[in-house]
């Protein structure tokens, strides 16, 4: 069993948002709970949001489980509101948020974890870029409207991947990505302030800010579309990643 440097087991803390999740919730959760992390021990912490679909009443079937705890909000405040909520009660040595679907596999959490264990990076992220030839191309669905949907989304976050990369001195391909795993003292020592999908972009600011060595892995995707549960919205929250890349550049 991996320990850190006080003698203690080494952990990993999952944090898990879930709002209107029931098709994907039990699944993911499952999987995350059954994933081997090599000696690391893990807590997840699930922060339900209130949700209107029976996603409460699943996560409650998860009470007493070992190793998981469950916040429930009142109402549903933002992705990055649950993330605080659930970093409060963190008490690992690093820090995963994982979605509530199925884009992202958790069977690759463990190779996230090797370089940052290793002292080869201070943040690691799961690039869904780097297994496709064409950058952009990693989010595809079936219609037109669909596909004109995946392809605006895919534009923009190499828009704002390359802006990031300039304005912070970076070398990312997938700035995006949900999958990213980080010493859980370093984030502890941010003051984080969004609520919304642009906290992704202010963690990664104030961190590049900081110096904190980046490093990507290839990681598995699979895109859902609106159809499916993606709340992502390009035009509502695209705007706010934009501010959060330009804010965080040039104040805290």
């Amino acid at each position: 069993m991996s320990v850190n440097e006080s003698g203690q087991p080494a952990r990993l803390s999952i944090i898990v948002p879930a709002y209107n999740e029931s098709s994907t919730l039990a699944t993911l959760l499952d999987r995350v709970l059954a994933v081997d992390l090599g000696g690391l021990e893990k807590e997840v912490i699930i922060v339900e949001g209130n949700s209107t679909d029976g996603t409460r009443d699943l996560v409650r079937r998860y009470e007493g489980r070992a190793g998981v705890k469950i916040v429930y909000e009142d109402r549903p405040r933002g992705k990055g509101a649950a993330v605080r909520a659930g970093l409060a009660l963190a008490t690992g040595n690093y820090l995963l948020v994982q979605d509530g679907d199925l884009e992202y596999d958790p069977a690759d959490t463990a190779e996230l974890l090797l370089p940052l264990r290793a002292g080869n990076a201070d943040v690691v992220f799961g690039s869904r870029a780097m297994r496709h030839r064409q950058r952009w191309q990693y989010r595809q669905f079936q219609g037109i409207w669909e596909r004109y949907y995946g392809l605006l989304v895919n534009w923009g976050g190499l828009c704002y991947t390359e802006l990031f990369n300039w304005l912070y001195g970076t070398r990312l391909t997938d700035g995006a990505t949900m999958f990213k795993v980080f010493r859980a003292a370093d984030i502890r020592s941010l003051t984080l302030r969004s609520d919304g999908f642009d906290y992704d972009w202010e963690i990664s600011a104030k961190l590049a800010k900081r110096g904190l060595r980046f490093l990507e892995v290839p990681v598995f995707y699979k895109a859902r579309s609106r159809a499916e549960g993606k709340k992502i919205r390009f035009w509502r929250d695209g705007w706010r990643v934009l501010v959060a890349i330009l804010r965080y550049r040039f104040r805290d």
